[in-house]
């Protein structure tokens, strides 16, 4: 087989091969010269005419296509216009299961889980970054970590705001709640939290932590002064962080963050479905999932829409939608200016069908709540989280809500990781699983070269899920990414 027609109704095909002009694809006679990943009429299709693929329109026709052509950005274009949903009219109830698995995780004085224990440095400001990492680097060159081998080392968690802001509003409330999310974030066995003084977002408005010591550099004399006073301050968090042991934990406890990026036209067809299926099956056991990236779900929203539990949370997702096209209205620019050249060559060609792939990261379950950005989770189940869809960024909020573990899908080979959250690499082809072996963590791409189903594929994404939140190293743990990617979204007016 070289080439894939996902459902009957569809009109294109997926090339799982590189075709030639005068191939046979499946009783269709190639047209053209066609990529790997990318499309070819399986009929002749009418300009104008809806382009079709998941059973989903992804765009018209630009062009009368000839059976057999490839369909892509020059003779498809893209025509959104929001699909009638119903709320709840596929809301399926959760088969929970009668006797859930359980992980080895760290149980936190607050109740909740922890899947690592780190202990954090977070900044309340840029101008904290440098006294942050000085600490951070000091605490691992003096040997204060190897000191404490229950403790997973010491993270500065660094941004470039929180002065020159607003001092009130959407804005200053977003990162405020961003940094609590942090301070008190599970997989922290202690924090300590550095301010500069003078800044907008002042130490003293953040969270107390369960174990958060707190710091000015000003108060402390100057940038050599915190240092010194930092450093013994992580010092004894490292101590209290140290006592804690892992434990046999519930499923329940885990929250699982769903993320693409670099996607390529297999993440609709492998890693994305394989891992909603692996969502669901946490579900089952009682956990939790958040989906994001709204302008990332942009033309395949009511297909949420009909999985929404009421018709408020419904209400709520379309109008984060609405909110998006608004906001990108205003800065001169639409949702359709998505996909990236990255996705463009790895065969994906309009916002909708790179939305109607992401989306399948959400798997079946029914969506119990809509999430303001880094809003701590508190119905579980699936939840959506409104977001940006740069991953960063995104993911950034997903850990601010509680997210313990994250699955991260990519198909053009994402280099990511996000202390003090273990990151999942998952595959969506075989060629990069084997071409980028030390970077991915789980090979998706046998549903398509081996015929895997994609509900095994699932089960082996979940079964990874639990043995990492059990203390597993991922691959961007073993290769030490995580430090640069905390990412706050920034809204409000800057100064």
């Amino acid at each position: 087989m070289n080439s894939l027609q996902l459902h009957s109704e569809d009109n294109v095909a997926v090339a799982l091969l590189p075709l030639a002009k005068g191939d046979a694809a499946d009783g269709t006679v190639v047209a053209d010269d066609i990529p790997v990943m990318h499309k070819l009429a399986v009929r002749g299709i009418a300009k104008g005419e809806t382009i079709v693929k998941y059973r989903q329109p992804i765009g018209v026709a630009s062009c009368d296509i000839a059976a057999g052509s490839h369909v892509h950005s020059h003779n498809c274009e893209l025509a959104h216009r929001r699909l009638s949903a119903v709320a709840s009219s596929r809301v399926q109830e959760t088969d929970f299961v009668a006797d859930p698995v359980s992980f080895d995780g760290y149980r936190r004085p607050d109740g909740r889980a922890g899947t690592r224990n780190y202990v954090g440095i977070v900044t309340s400001v840029n101008c904290s970054a440098t006294v942050a990492k000085q600490i951070e680097a000091r605490a691992s060159r003096d040997g204060l970590v190897e000191r404490y081998p229950n403790v997973d080392g010491v993270v500065a968690i660094t941004h470039n705001t929180g002065c020159g802001m607003q001092s009130s509003g959407e804005g200053f409330d977003l990162l405020q709640r961003t940094l609590n999310g942090y301070i008190e974030h599970p997989n922290f066995g202690g924090v300590l939290v550095i301010g500069l003084g003078c800044e907008v977002m002042q130490i003293g408005k953040l969270a107390d932590g369960a174990a958060a010591h707190k710091l000015n550099i000003q108060e402390a004399g100057g940038t050599r002064g915190a240092i010194e006073k930092g450093l013994a301050l992580v010092e004894e968090l490292l101590g209290l962080a140290n006592g804690a042991v892992r434990e046999p934990l519930p499923a329940s406890e885990l929250t699982l963050a769903l993320q693409c990026g670099g996607s390529d036209a297999y993440s609709g067809i492998t890693a994305n479905p394989a891992l909603g299926v692996a969502a669901d099956i946490l579900i089952r056991h009682g956990g939790s999932a958040i989906l994001s990236e709204t302008p990332e779900i942009y033309g395949a929203e009511h297909l949420l829409v009909e999985r929404a539990r009421s018709a408020e949370i419904a209400d709520r997702l379309v109008a984060r939608v609405d909110w998006w096209r608004d906001y990108a209205a205003r800065n001169g620019d639409t949702l359709d200016s998505n996909p990236s050249p990255g996705n463009l060559a790895g065969g994906i060609t309009t916002i909708l069908e790179k939305s109607l792939g992401a989306q399948a990261k959400g798997g079946s379950s029914s969506l119990n709540a809509v999430l303001d950005y880094a809003e701590r989770l508190a119905t579980r189940g699936l939840n959506f989280m409104d977001s940006p869809g740069f991953d960063p960024a995104s993911v950034t909020g997903q850990v601010a809500a509680g997210a313990n573990v994250i699955c991260f899908t990519t198909g053009r080979g994402s280099a990511f990781g996000f202390k003090p959250v273990p990151s999942i690499k998952l595959a969506t082809n075989s060629r990069l699983f084997e071409h980028m072996q030390g970077d991915m963590d789980i090979n998706c791409g046998t549903i398509v070269s081996e015929s895997e189903s994609v509900e095994a594929c699932g089960q082996r994404i979940f079964d990874q899920i639990i043995a990492v939140a059990s203390g597993r190293q991922t691959c961007s743990e073993v290769l030490e990414y995580g430090d640069n990617e905390f990412t706050p979204w920034q809204l409000g007016a800057v100064y």
